[in-house]
């Protein structure tokens, strides 16, 4: 179900709609996330297609006139796949594959499509085969078109069950199966991490793509795998690292997205124990993307849902190297100074000042202002050692006195 091939890339259009709650822009950054989406999974856009309405429509999500363009432009260009912004009911994705003749997803099924590619161990692969099914099932109706009700007439009378009954009852089965095998995975696991005993734990959280893993290396010296592509991790990695002479676990976990499908933060919860475990959390952050303060809610809206929004937190404002601000014209009356024409000495006066040293830039990939990130990762993670083994204090003097 979840094989991984080298394909490729598939022609794509998108789609997308501007309502009252999404306007204009936020509609166009969703749509770029979704490109970027559609590229790591192995897909080429071609065109995007948006449009205003009030609500999307029940029965083919955006209106009839717009669909025709959409449709059009399929053949023509003879594209292969229709991806939505948004996740289409059964009855939706139905009507529009029956319109369009092509394949047709959402941002659901493209993130389960891409996790199905990255995931590497038999962990990952289970919990997203039982992401996938989740979503299949109530879906199963549509994917065939010859499962008819049972015949009725001579001979064809009592007891029986329909095709979609059997392919139904399969998929529950297979739930049943999958869940069961991620108990015995948890139950493994949960030695594992009983086994490695007081140790301060520190885990790296934050969005996706915004350089969790690079860091991970450079600070542990290790070589997990590290990509400019979203969704790079998808098994948790812990290494030991040591800072002077402070030893600590370090964990870099799966990256959080918007409109994250349900089935997955279900599926993954048992990842995010690691998180849920986890003394210290490293919140990263890409603050050369636009959009990186909403990037910053999403991961504080997870980390709500995973019972861990209290931990203490360091941020940590990653890539300055490539922050570039808008360029603003002073002598055009007219304009106003948004945030996005800040400097980062600006950014860094605003709510970011009331974190104090509670908030780092840093650049892992070209290793600017490590130390200052090492010093404040030693301080935190000794003074919780101190706080578990009140007699060890000695043994890890105050950073610029310890040992290299």
């Amino acid at each position: 179900m979840i094989e991984k091939k080298d394909i490729a890339l598939e022609k794509a259009v998108l789609i997308g709609v501007i309502t009252k709650d999404q306007d204009e822009d936020k509609s166009k950054e969703y749509l770029d996330e979704l490109e970027f989406l559609t590229y790591t999974a192995g897909g080429e856009v071609l065109k995007r297609f948006t449009q205003k309405m009030e609500m999307p429509n029940p029965k083919t999500f955006i209106g009839t006139g717009k669909m025709e363009d959409v449709q059009r432009f399929i053949e023509e260009h003879e594209v292969g796949t229709a991806i939505f912004d948004d996740e289409l009911s059964p009855a939706q994705e139905r009507n529009i594959s029956k319109i369009l003749n092509c394949k047709v997803l959402d941002r659901t099924n493209l993130i389960l499509d891409i996790f199905a590619q990255r995931a590497q161990t038999s962990y990952a692969r289970t919990q997203v085969e039982l992401a996938q099914c989740q979503y299949l099932l109530p879906r199963l109706k549509g994917m065939w078109t010859h499962l008819e009700r049972q015949k009725g007439g001579i001979g064809m009378r009592g007891p029986g069950e329909t095709e979609i009954e059997t392919d139904r009852r399969i998929v529950r089965d297979k739930i049943t199966l999958l869940k069961q095998k991620i108990k015995k995975i948890d139950k493994q696991m949960a030695v594992q991490r009983g086994n490695r005993g007081k140790m301060v734990r520190v885990a790296l959280v934050g969005y996706t793509n915004v350089g969790k893993s690079t860091l991970m290396n450079v600070v542990s010296k290790s070589q997990v795998f590290a990509e400019n592509k979203l969704f790079a991790t998808l098994d948790t990695t812990v290494r030991k690292v040591v800072v002077k002479n402070l030893p600590f676990l370090m964990s870099d976990t799966v990256g959080f997205i918007r409109k994250l499908p349900t089935q997955l933060v279900e599926s993954f919860k048992s990842t995010l124990d690691e998180v849920r475990e986890a003394d210290l959390l490293l919140h990263v952050v890409d603050i050369s993307h636009p959009n990186f303060e909403e990037h910053i809610e999403s991961v504080n809206k997870i980390l709500g849902e995973i019972d861990s929004a209290d931990k203490a937190t360091i941020m940590v404002f990653n890539k300055i190297d490539a922050y570039e601000p808008e360029p603003f014209d002073e002598t055009d009356l007219v304009a106003v100074r948004t945030k996005s024409n800040y400097s980062l000495d600006e950014w860094k006066n605003t709510w970011m000042a009331r974190m104090g040293s509670n908030a780092l830039f840093i650049s892992a990939l070209n290793k600017d202002n490590l130390e200052e990130f090492r010093k404040r990762v030693y301080d935190e993670v000794r003074k919780i050692h101190i706080t578990r083994f009140p007699y060890n204090h000695f043994l890890y003097p105050d950073y610029d006195e310890a040992e290299a």
